[in-house]
């Protein structure tokens, strides 16, 4: 009698079965076994871990960029979520973009008082027909599909620094001051000349067991900003992009300079022309150090990118920039390098 447990027992071997051929036909192609994750900044380490969690088990790499940026999101020690540096006006506004292995995209931009705005640019994507919903419509789509209303506060560490900004409401573009990564060592981020570290974004790019990519980036935002600006993390093309052909590319630092060059999809396109990853990177930062001339020495890019075979790799402006890696038998993070030495 072909019961239940049968069925689940015969289930359970197709679906072993359906990897092994996909890893043997992956192999043949020169494509790589295993999953791997990469992720911006130190923080990745820790969003790489829930990736992995996903990813070991076979999982969608979708479902594991989603999973890894809700840790760092979760955070209120590090500046992306609701504990991040507000706007000028002293309000969380927070970005998000996600794609998977089949050009479906979403993205969120300008969103307040929600804790995940990864998952609500993934609901925008699997149940509306738009890409991007803003503002108070994203809010309202968010309360829709079930997500909480969280207090409108700062974390006290957010509190701490808009009290200092609030002092000179310097109301430029933030600078960094590349002298205080020489202090703080090659994995610390550039530290802005107000004092606050230009760390305000992760991005990160899963290749799961079965050959499929998918990306994932969320920020609150240049600390500071003016009341509605939004940057690159958010929009498709320039923040992330994904062509499960050929690679993924996700960028942070300066987003106005990101969305320039259409960074991220540019990255891609580059990797389409048989460059490697580190080299389609920095094809693209030697092109924004071209567009801006002398003040390039005043701002950060970087991107981060990983192509079909698994292979990765990222560039930037200057020394400071830093990704984690995980794979089934590495954990660590990596220094990028960078145009400026």
């Amino acid at each position: 009698m072909y019961n239940r447990r049968k069925f689940i027992q015969t289930s359970a071997l197709g679906i072993s079965a359906a990897i092994a051929t996909g890893n043997k036909a992956r192999a043949q192609e020169g494509l790589s076994k295993s999953p791997v994750v990469i992720s911006t900044w130190d923080a990745g380490l820790e969003a790489n871990k829930a990736a992995w969690a996903v990813l070991s088990a076979n999982g969608r790499a979708l479902d594991a960029v989603e999973r890894g940026v809700m840790v760092t999101e979760d955070s209120l020690s590090c500046c992306v979520g609701l504990g991040a540096n507000p706007d000028r006006d002293g309000l969380v506004t927070l970005d998000a973009c996600i794609m998977d292995e089949a050009f479906n995209c979403g993205a969120v931009a300008f969103l307040e008082r929600i804790k995940h705005p990864i998952s609500v640019a993934r609901r925008v994507m699997e149940k509306t027909p738009h890409v991007m919903l803003v503002g108070e419509g994203a809010q309202q789509f968010a309360l829709a599909e079930g997500f909480s209303l969280e207090p409108q506060q700062l974390s006290e560490s957010a509190q701490r620094s808009y009290r200092e900004w609030l002092q000179k409401s310097n109301y430029r573009s933030p600078r960094i001051n590349v002298e205080n990564q020489k202090e703080h060592g090659p994995f610390a981020p550039a530290k802005l000349s107000s004092g606050e570290w230009n760390h305000d974004t992760i991005g990160m790019l899963a290749l799961d067991a079965f050959g499929n990519l998918s990306g994932s980036c969320t920020t609150s935002g240049a600390g500071f900003k003016m009341r509605g600006r939004i940057g690159d993390s958010p929009i498709i093309g320039a923040g992330l992009y994904v062509d499960n052909e050929v690679g993924a590319c996700v960028a942070t630092g300066q987003g106005e300079d990101v969305i320039r060059v259409a960074g991220s999809s540019a990255v891609v396109e580059a990797m389409r022309s048989g460059k490697s990853p580190e080299a389609a990177c920095r094809q693209l930062i030697e092109r924004v150090v071209r567009i801006k001339k002398e003040k390039a020495k005043d701002i950060q890019v970087a991107f981060l990118a990983i192509d079909k075979k698994g292979a990765v790799g990222s560039f930037s402006i200057h020394p400071g920039f830093s990704y984690a890696l995980r794979t089934a038998d590495q954990e660590k993070l990596v220094v990028a390098k960078s145009y400026f030495k």
